[in-house]
């Protein structure tokens, strides 16, 4: 170990265009979600924006849906 950090690799961080993108949303629905808390958890780091994946995906998970 060469310092007092673990070594493993950082999560990547995406931001609300990428999100967006691979969700196959407007970037306008996710700033609109981020209001309304009805979107995933978010980061904001100063002004910035930035989701984690796996926060995504927990949330894609709880909008399983069995019937309309």
């Amino acid at each position: 170990m060469n310092g007092p950090f673990p070594t493993t690799a950082p999560e990547q961080l995406l931001t609300s265009r990428e999100t967006a993108e691979r969700l196959g949303l407007a970037e306008n629905t996710m700033a609109r979600m981020r209001c309304h808390g009805t979107g995933p958890e978010f980061l904001k780091l100063g002004r910035a924006v930035r989701y984690r994946w796996r926060d995504v995906e927990h949330w894609l998970a709880g909008r399983m849906q069995t019937s309309t």
